[in-house]
C-alpha cells in the first residue's frame, strides 16, 4: 500500500464514533461553515445518511455544480465505505477510472476528495461528510480537521 493511502486508511480507522446523532450531525455543520467562512472559502457542505440529508449549507461564492459534485462523492462513500479520495487515491494508482474499474457511471460517482464516511462503533458507516469548492484535497482536509475535532469535543465531554 503507498504512503498516501496508508495514510487515508489510518484517518478512516482513527476516525470511529461511539455515537453520532443530530446533535452532533449540527455541531460538525457548524464547525464546517464557521471554518469556511472565516477562510472565505466557496465551498458547499452537506452531512447526509443514506436515506436523507441531515445538514446542508452553502457559502458564499458556492455553486450549483457543487451540489452535483457533493451527490456524486456521496455516492461513492456509501457504495464504497472508503473517503472518496481513498476511492480516488487507488484508482489513479491502478491507471484505471471508476467506470473502467467497477462498472459504474462517472456521471453518478466521483473518485474525487471531499467526502468522508463517518463511522460508529459496532455499527458502521451511518452517514457522508461532503464538502465542495476547493481542490479536492483541500476539500478531504477540511472534513478531516472537522471530524478530528469533533472527536475530540465527544471525548472531552465523556471524560
Amino acid at each position: 500500500m503507498s504512503e498516501i493511502l496508508t495514510r487515508l486508511q489510518a484517518e478512516e480507522d482513527a476516525l470511529v464514533f461511539s455515537r453520532f446523532d443530530e446533535t452532533d450531525v449540527w455541531v460538525l455543520g457548524c464547525l464546517l461553515a464557521d471554518t469556511a467562512r472565516a477562510g472565505q472559502a466557496p465551498v458547499a457542505i452537506d452531512i447526509s445518511s443514506p436515506d436523507r440529508v441531515l445538514f446542508h449549507y452553502a457559502c458564499p461564492g458556492a455553486t450549483p455544480d457543487n451540489g452535483y459534485w457533493i451527490a456524486r462523492k456521496r455516492r461513492t462513500v456509501f457504495r464504497f465505505g472508503r473517503s472518496s479520495l481513498a476511492v480516488g487515491e487507488k484508482l489513479r494508482q491502478a491507471g484505471k477510472t471508476i467506470e473502467e474499474k467497477y462498472l459504474i457511471s462517472e456521471q453518478e460517482y466521483a473518485a474525487h476528495g471531499g467526502s468522508f464516511p463517518v463511522r460508529v462503533k459496532n455499527v458502521g458507516v451511518v452517514a457522508a461528510v461532503t464538502v465542495s469548492g476547493l481542490a479536492q484535497a483541500e476539500d478531504h482536509a477540511m472534513v478531516v480537521a472537522a471530524l478530528q475535532q469533533l472527536q475530540r469535543q465527544q471525548n472531552t465531554a465523556d471524560t
